[in-house]
């Protein structure tokens, strides 16, 4: 009923990234699932949590204390929570959510969904993670996680864990589907 976005406080070249977060905005209003994200105004994170917002849905942000004013928190979400640390944003940000999605970004982007991955992997949650791999965004880090199979530090179990689609419909038609499996993380 909630789903976690992360995504860029820049908002990429062209126009379209803010489309992309436009229409998972949209989608997410019009399935009534809620929106947890970073709590900040720039963006594609700003653009996602605005277009939410317009279209009557909710929005939790979380924000941690020392990148209140850097990020330009988001001050008319539904729920803001201002937290000490970047660990407490993250484990808060987990525990309000449902599933996992990534849309464009930078490292902390790619920090973020690598790291509920590893968690779904280890199976500290069951909960689906997801690529929305907007104008071939995410092409190398899908290949890096092909080339880790082939390499045999990923089982392919496991690299099945990351779904990828590039439209949200698509995206959470998978998430619904999803079962996460449940076999050992170590290769031996």
């Amino acid at each position: 009923n909630r789903l976690c976005v992360y995504c860029g406080s820049s908002p990429g070249k062209g126009d379209v990234y803010s489309q992309a977060a436009i229409e998972l905005g949209r989608f997410l209003a019009a399935e009534q699932i809620g929106l947890v994200y970073g709590g900040a105004s720039k963006g594609l994170m700003g653009v996602l949590a605005d277009t939410v917002l317009d279209a009557g849905g909710h929005v939790s942000g979380v924000i941690p204390r020392a990148l209140y004013d850097k990020e330009i928190a988001h001050t008319g979400l539904s729920e803001r929570h201002i937290v000490e640390s970047m660990h407490e944003r993250k484990s808060m940000m987990i525990a309000l959510s449902d599933g996992f999605i990534a849309l464009p970004g930078g490292p902390g982007t790619l920090e973020e969904i690598a790291e509920v991955l590893t968690w779904a992997q280890l199976q500290f949650h069951s909960k689906p993670c997801g690529l929305l791999n907007v104008n071939g965004y995410f092409d190398h880090l899908i290949a890096h996680f092909d080339h880790a199979v082939a390499e045999g530090f990923l089982r392919p179990e496991h690299r099945k864990m990351m779904l990828v689609s590039e439209t949200p419909a698509e995206l959470m038609e998978s998430f619904r589907q999803y079962d996460a499996p449940v076999v050992p993380k170590w290769i031996d």
